[in-house]
């Protein structure tokens, strides 16, 4: 397997050949071109990593071929030039308009290897930092997070609306409701993706470190600071500064924050140097911040400026259909970190999830499966699989659990004690269940009975089947 494509364009043959057949003895795959022109059209369906190019060509010399190689969006390509002995300055023009490096005629074949092993190990690197950044950038995508409710449909067309401002967002919701994969969700899904996304949780360090932490400080600011150190916000500069647990932080700390958010400017801990930077803030909790004003425990001119955009993440239990393709969808991830083949889990399993009250929402349902996929030893997730408290404990929520019942069973159960709960009202239910009203309509056809009749009837299977 060749280790690199390279594209040799020179216009003597005699050396443009050599160097070719040098460069394949050392398992390159190479193609040839006499010109720029025809380098340019050769690079289209080659697609190299590293063109050599010699810079003194007629029609098109190597400067102008280089620079239409890096305007060429679809050629993620490496460039090292050949001059002549005299021109070295004209190399160094070259790379001052992007050239990775430059090599002097005669080349001297060790000296050419070592360049193009340093020019292709940067495009190496580059390579992989594009790909991370996609990834990155699908891992977060809002379609990635998973709700078929009304309230995350809301969410994802609420995340599309808020990405390309500028504007705070107040992400409130329960612990575990995913509110740092929304927040990364809307800066990967803005104008500000390529820039950093900064994370703190605010609740985890003392308040003088939290200080820190955001501005930064100076060489002897404090015991232990022998250097100068950027914070959060500068290394945000650009992109996105997503505050975790803003609710935990102090008083004073309160009035820096708002300075920043007012001004967009700070200073250093220890320091008198006013920084400014270009930073979206997104800051999340799971405390009532209204509840903590009126209290005053917060500042209210600080909510404000925090609650520009409020996006509310629903518990899980709200969303209890959604389960299903949650626990699929973390079961997948986990197969594949931990190199298993499950793609399945059992409907006496689901049954078990469907009717768990998940205190600590999609975050204890995603460690609950990475746990049972670590465990599974098939491609089916079993009862066995879940945690020993999940299976003893008695089940509450809108969906019961009865052992024994299919899931049909448990649906059936979930719409009609959710409808008879609502007084009758399908608008009701559907909000409350996650589903459309149409497909309560149907299924209560389906059903053909009153709520009360068909209640007592998953126990009494569930006590046959024993």
């Amino acid at each position: 397997m060749s280790k690199a494509r390279i594209l040799v364009v020179d216009d003597e043959a005699n050396a443009r050949n050599a160097l070719a057949e040098i460069l394949r003895e050392e398992d390159y795959q190479v193609e040839t071109a006499a010109d720029g022109f025809k380098a340019l059209a050769r690079a289209e369906s080659f697609a190299p990593d590293l063109v050599l190019s010699d810079l003194k060509m007629p029609g098109m010399d190597g400067v102008e071929l280089l620079g239409k190689l890096k305007n060429t969006p679809e050629l993620d390509v490496e460039v090292v030039v050949m001059t002549a002995f005299g021109a070295v300055e004209t190399a160094v023009a070259a790379m001052r308009a992007g050239a990775a490096d430059y090599l002097t005629k005669p080349l001297n074949t060790d000296e050419l290897l070592v360049v193009l092993d340093r020019a292709l190990e940067r495009c190496r690197l580059r390579q992989e930092a594009t790909q991370l950044r996609e990834q990155l950038k699908n891992r977060y995508s809002f379609s990635n997070i998973i709700g078929a409710a009304p309230e995350m449909q809301q969410l994802f067309k609420s995340i599309s609306q808020i990405a390309p401002s500028r504007a705070t967002v107040l992400l409130s919701g329960e612990s575990g409701t995913g509110k740092e994969l929304v927040a990364a969700a809307i800066h990967h899904s803005s104008n500000r993706a390529d820039r950093p996304f900064i994370k703190l949780h605010c609740a985890a360090l003392a308040e003088s470190l939290l200080e820190s932490e955001l501005f930064g400080h100076e060489r002897g600011a404090f015991t232990g600071a022998d250097r100068r150190r950027e914070g959060r916000f500068e290394r945000a500069d650009g992109g996105t500064l997503f505050l975790d647990e803003i609710g935990e932080i102090s008083a004073a700390t309160q009035v820096k924050l708002l300075r920043v958010l007012q001004e967009r400017e700070f200073e250093r801990v220890g320091g008198n140097q006013t920084l400014k930077v270009d930073v979206r803030v997104i800051a999340a909790t799971n405390r009532d911040l209204r509840e903590m004003v009126e209290k005053g425990q917060f500042r209210e001119d600080l909510f404000y400026r925090l609650n520009v955009i409020n996006v509310h993440l629903p518990p899980l239990r709200q969303r209890a259909g959604d389960i299903p393709a949650l626990a699929l969808h973390f079961a997948k991830r986990y197969s594949q970190d931990n190199g298993k083949t499950v793609t399945k889990i059992s409907d006496r399993a689901l049954s078990l999830l469907a009717g768990h009250s998940w205190h600590g929402n999609v975050r204890e349902l995603e460690n609950v499966i990475e746990r049972a996929v670590v465990l599974a030893e098939g491609d089916t997730i079993e009862m066995s699989h879940l945690p020993g408290e999940l299976v003893a404990e008695p089940q509450s929520g809108s969906v019961p659990l009865v052992p024994g019942a299919t899931m049909a069973e448990l649906e059936r159960h979930a719409i009609l004690t959710t409808l008879e709960a609502c007084g009758g009202s399908t608008s009701k239910a559907a909000d409350v269940l996650g589903i459309s009203v149409r497909k309560i309509q149907y299924k209560l056809q389906e059903y053909g009975a009153a709520p009360k009749s068909h209640v007592p009837a998953i126990h009494m299977r569930a006590a046959n089947s024993k």
